[in-house]
C-alpha cells in the first residue's frame, strides 16, 4: 500500500513537470514569433520608408536646382539691366549755350541754362561732362581753337562754382572746324558759337 502511494506521488511530479516543461516551451516559441513578427514589421517599415527618403531628397534637389537657376536668372538680368542703363544717354537734356561774336564771357540766359547743368550733375554724380568749345568760320584756325578753348573753359569754372567736382568736368576745342550749320551768314554763324556738353556715366 506504501508503495502504491509513492508511485502516485511520482507519477503525479513526472506529469507536474512534463507540464512545467511544456508550458515553456510553448512561452520560448511564442516570444520567439513576437520577436520574428516584430523584425519583419521594422524591416517592412524600413524598405517603405526608403523611398520616401528617397523621394524627399530628389525634391529637395530639385527645389535647390530650381532655386539656383532662378538666382543666376535673376544677376544676368541685373547685370544686362545695368549694362543698358550705362549705354543709355543722360535722361535730362544738355541743350548747348551760345556766345557773342568774338567773345567767350557768359550771357545771363546761359548762366541759368548752366545752373541747370550742374544741379543735374550735382545730384547724378556718376556722370561726367565734356565741354567742347566751338566757333563759327571767320578768323584763322589757331585763333578759333584757342577761342573755343575759352568758351569751355568759361563754362567750366562756373559748373566748378556751382559745386561739380573739377575731375567731373573736362574741356575740348574744336574751334571751326565742326559747325553746326554750314552756312555762311550771320544765322549760322550764331549757331555754331557755342559750347556742347557731351555727358557720359562712368564704367
Amino acid at each position: 500500500m506504501k508503495g502504491w502511494c509513492m508511485m502516485k506521488r511520482n507519477v503525479a511530479t513526472i506529469f507536474m513537470l512534463t507540464l512545467v516543461f511544456c508550458l515553456s516551451i510553448v512561452f520560448v516559441s511564442g516570444c520567439a514569433k513576437k520577436a520574428v513578427v516584430k523584425e519583419e514589421a521594422a524591416a517592412t517599415e524600413t524598405k517603405q520608408a526608403q523611398p520616401q527618403v528617397a523621394a524627399d531628397k530628389s525634391k529637395d534637389d530639385d527645389a535647390a536646382r530650381q532655386r539656383a537657376l532662378r538666382e543666376q536668372a535673376e544677376r544676368e538680368a541685373a547685370m544686362k539691366r545695368e549694362a543698358a542703363a550705362a549705354a543709355q544717354p543722360a535722361t535730362y537734356e544738355f541743350v548747348d549755350i551760345y556766345f557773342d561774336f568774338d567773345k567767350y564771357n557768359l550771357r545771363a540766359g546761359d548762366r541759368d541754362i548752366l545752373k541747370k547743368h550742374g544741379e543735374w550733375l550735382t545730384k547724378n554724380s556718376d556722370y561726367s561732362v565734356v565741354v567742347e568749345g566751338h566757333c563759327d568760320e571767320r578768323g584763322t584756325a589757331e585763333y578759333n581753337l584757342a577761342l573755343g578753348e575759352r568758351r569751355a573753359q568759361e563754362a567750366k569754372k562756373y559748373l566748378i562754382g556751382l559745386g561739380v567736382a573739377d575731375k567731373r568736368v573736362s574741356t575740348v576745342s574744336y574751334g571751326k572746324e565742326r559747325p553746326l550749320d554750314p552756312g555762311h551768314n550771320e544765322e549760322a554763324w550764331a549757331k555754331n558759337r557755342r559750347d556742347h556738353f557731351v555727358v557720359t556715366r562712368k564704367k
